[in-house]
C-alpha cells in the first residue's frame, strides 16, 4: 500500500490513510486547505525486466519490501533491451526472465544513443561469454556480480572513450542517492508497520535529495 506525506503544525505526518485529525495537536485536517493535503510518496523500487538497459540491485532473497532488513546482502544485474537480466554468481552468468520484479534501477543509456541501443543485447551477449565469468572464477569478495555488472559498464564507456570508473566512484556517484532514498522509504515502511500515523517533526526532517538521470556512459 501506498505511503502519504502530511504537512501539518510543523510537522510531517506519514500514513497510509489520512486520520480525521492530526494526532500531532488535534487539528482538522480535512479543513487544513492546500498547504496539508497528502502527497504520495515515490516508491524507489521497479519492475526490473521492465527496465531495459539498466543496472539491477535486489536483495539476493526476497525483496526489498517483504523481510529485508538492510543487512542481508544484495546482488545486482544488467537487463538487455527485453529485460532479461545478465548476473553472475558462483554457477557462473544467468539470464532471467524473472525474479527480479522489486528492484533499485539505474538507467545506462538515453535515448539519443541510437548507436548504442542498437549494439546493446549484442555487446551484453558476447561480454557474458567470456572466460573471466566462468563458474570456477566466481570469489565472494573479489571477483562477484558487482565485479561483472561494472567491468560491462567500464568496457561500454571505454569503447566510447570514456575514463573507467573504480568501485568507490560508481558507487558515489550513481548508487548512493538511490539507496538513501530507498533506505528512507523502507524505513517509513517498518514504521507505519506497528503504528496508523508516523510523525517527524520539520526540525529532524531531511531534505530529500532526488537521484539523478544522468547516463553512465554518456561522456
Amino acid at each position: 500500500m501506498a505511503v502519504l506525506r502530511v504537512r501539518h503544525c510543523r510537522a510531517l505526518l506519514y500514513c497510509r490513510r489520512v486520520p480525521a485529525r492530526c494526532p500531532a495537536c488535534g487539528g482538522d485536517l480535512r479543513g487544513a486547505g492546500l498547504a496539508a493535503a497528502p502527497v504520495r510518496l515515490h516508491c524507489p523500487f521497479r519492475h526490473g525486466h521492465g527496465q531495459p538497459r539498466a543496472f539491477l540491485i535486489r536483495p539476493t532473497r526476497g525483496t526489498f519490501l517483504d523481510g529485508y532488513d538492510g543487512h542481508c546482502d544484495l546482488h545486482v544485474g544488467i537487463t538487455n533491451s527485453q529485460g532479461v537480466v545478465y548476473n553472475y554468481d558462483q554457477e557462473g552468468v544467468h539470464r532471467d526472465g524473472s525474479g527480479w520484479e522489486q528492484c533499485i534501477s539505474v538507467p545506462l543509456v538515453q535515448p539519443h544513443m541510437w548507436e548504442l541501443l542498437q549494439q546493446w543485447d549484442k555487446l551484453l551477449e558476447e561480454f557474458s561469454l567470456e572466460e573471466a565469468w566462468l563458474p570456477h572464477r566466481y570469489e565472494e569478495q573479489q571477483h562477484n556480480c558487482y565485479t561483472f555488472g561494472l567491468a560491462f559498464i567500464n568496457r561500454v564507456r571505454q569503447g566510447r572513450g570514456g575514463a573507467a570508473l573504480s568501485k568507490a566512484e560508481f558507487t558515489e556517484s550513481f548508487l548512493l542517492a538511490r539507496t538513501r532514498e530507498a533506505s528512507r522509504y523502507l524505513g517509513l515502511q517498518q514504521q507505519l508497520a506497528h503504528r496508523d500515523v508516523y510523525i517527524v517533526p520539520l526540525a529532524e526532517q531531511e531534505q530529500d535529495s532526488v537521484a539523478g538521470n544522468h547516463s553512465l556512459l554518456l561522456e
